[in-house]
């Protein structure tokens, strides 16, 4: 097993170097339609290196990579990884507020990006660490799109450890700004050897697909697989439910994970009559909603595997081919990992018995090191040795583990995690806004939508107020259903009641602006 990924990358490139090991779909973008062997990727990211090291980057800086679904993105984050650097993924959908937090926190010198964001990044650049801010073209030149290199030209690669940090990688935390991951080569090398050496067990004769942008961990664990088992990878430039399966027939895919929203959107897409004419032997997905379970598989002709994992932890739980058949459409998401251990244990993280609701803790090889800067939140999170998920759950009596839900102050809309407290402070930020609270709303949709509830302090509608938010957080953060209120319940210690928001119907007297009205 290689240790980390500049071993993935060698090792790949010498027993397969002339193998298609990135295929970018056609979508007639930069970057969209190029094809990478594993030999291309070796080469391509020596250059790389070599350019950011002239650059002044070395072992421990942080780089932010603001940047679509092009092939840079995954070229940087090995070139990084072979001067022992870590790469700190920028949501392409942040803007100023979150996305300046995420940069600034990270403590990143350098930032790499497109064209069209490299405004945005030099706007934040002056209240963070970032020094310089480049595009790929500016970075690189005409060396990313010549994949020669001569024999004689050096290798940087540093003296890695697998606990070397190879990103920093945001997800939202259960209150407050979004916490940084710090994630290992260990973390990336494990994963990817798990779903290689155990079910899906992918190798060389298999094309895998992803569909999500590079900014999420999908798919950078895609690209290790890929390299670890020598498995081709395809990337979209985004998921399309209208056009996913054409995709998935034309490049011949054999397995893919995907998540959230994914499976109900394409079960709502007109049958085809080729839609069964694949190559797909297995798919894995999380959050598979267990009344649509049996459909999907009867649709595609093909079963779906139920997962869980999480930024901190990576692959964790899943299910395998001996109980499918026996708990489909239960909710179920499958039994630890070889490399994992779970229980379920009540608030003190006593394991409770089995079958009864508890909190799902996790521990094992290759989670993350820490939160960046965050040591509190880092013990909370790792307090009695185990990691403790925030999320809810059942173990039967075999040790397969069935989801519950989750205790944490989020709301999960259409696969995204959102802090209802980052919303909360990018609202309090429009002058005619005296206070603000967050809560997810059901939607049978997107699982979630966001609601705001509001105090005001002027004569201001809530299209004005969704306006202003858009112009500091990522469109999907934005709430779609607003309620103005003379004042927020509280408890006796001073926090907003928001146990009392949530009841009734919330929608109600609501301004919804996915219809435009006040319902």
């Amino acid at each position: 097993m290689s240790e980390h990924l500049v071993e993935l990358v060698t090792t790949a490139a010498r027993r397969w170097p002339d193998k298609p090991a990135w295929i970018f779909d056609d979508t007639g973008e930069p970057g969209a339609g190029e094809t990478l062997t594993f030999a291309d990727i070796d080469r391509r990211t020596r250059r790389l290196a070599a350019a950011l090291a002239a650059r002044g980057v070395s072992a421990g800086d942080r780089v932010a990579v603001m940047l679509p679904n092009r092939p840079e993105f995954p070229l940087l984050w090995l070139a990084l990884a072979r001067l022992g650097a870590a790469m700190v993924p920028v949501n392409t959908g942040y803007r100023e507020l979150d996305g300046g937090h995420v940069i600034a926190h990270s403590g990143a010198t350098l930032a790499v990006t497109s064209a069209e964001f490299a405004d945005l990044l030099r706007t934040v650049a002056p209240d963070t660490s970032v020094r310089e801010v480049l595009t790929t073209e500016q970075l690189t030149g005409s060396t990313l799109a010549n994949s020669a290199l001569t024999d004689g030209e050096p290798v940087l690669d540093v003296a890695a450890t697998p606990e070397t940090p190879t990103n920093i990688q945001y997800t939202s935390g259960t209150t407050g700004a979004p916490k940084g991951c710090v994630l290992t080569n260990r973390y990336w090398t494990t994963l990817a050897d798990d779903l290689a050496t155990a079910f899906p067990a992918v190798t060389a004769d298999d094309v895998v697909l992803t569909a999500q942008p590079f900014h999420y961990i999908d798919p950078q664990w895609n690209v290790a697989l890929g390299l670890r088992s020598g498995a081709t990878l395809v990337v979209l430039d985004r998921f399309h439910p209208s056009t996913f399966w054409r995709k998935v027939r034309e490049h011949g895919v054999t397995w893919f994970y995907c998540l959230g929203l994914m499976p109900t959107l394409l079960l709502r897409m007109p049958p085809d009559p080729e839609e069964r004419d694949h190559r797909v032997r297995a798919i894995t997905a999380s959050a598979i909603p267990p009344e649509l379970h049996a459909e999907l598989e009867a649709r595609w002709g093909v079963p779906w595997y139920e997962a869980f994992g999480m930024t901190e932890t990576g692959g964790d739980i899943r299910m395998y081919p001996r109980d499918h058949d026996e708990l489909v459409g239960s909710g179920c998401i499958g039994r630890p990992a070889a490399h994992r251990e779970v229980i379920v244990a009540d608030e003190h993280g006593t394991p409770v018995p089995r079958g009864t609701e508890g909190e799902l803790l996790i521990r094992g090889t290759g989670l993350m090191h820490r939160y960046h800067d965050d040591p509190d939140a880092t013990a909370n999170a790792f307090r009695g040795g185990w990691f403790h998920t925030g999320d809810v759950a059942r173990m039967d009596d075999e040790g397969r583990v069935f989801f519950v839900g989750r205790t944490k102050d989020m709301i999960r809309r259409s696969g995204e995690n959102i802090a209802a407290d980052e919303v909360e402070r990018a609202l309090l930020l429009h002058h005619g806004i005296a206070a603000a609270a967050v809560v997810a709303v059901p939607d049978e949709l997107r699982g979630e939508e966001v609601k705001a509830y509001v105090v005001l302090s002027g004569e201001h509608g809530p299209e004005e107020l969704a306006e202003f938010c858009e112009t500091k957080l990522a469109r999907f953060k934005v709430p779609r259903f607003w309620s103005v209120v003379d004042e927020l319940p509280m408890t006796p210690s001073e926090r907003v009641a928001k146990g009392r928001l949530r009841e009734g119907d919330q929608r109600a007297g609501a301004y919804d602006r996915k219809a435009g009205a006040w319902l």
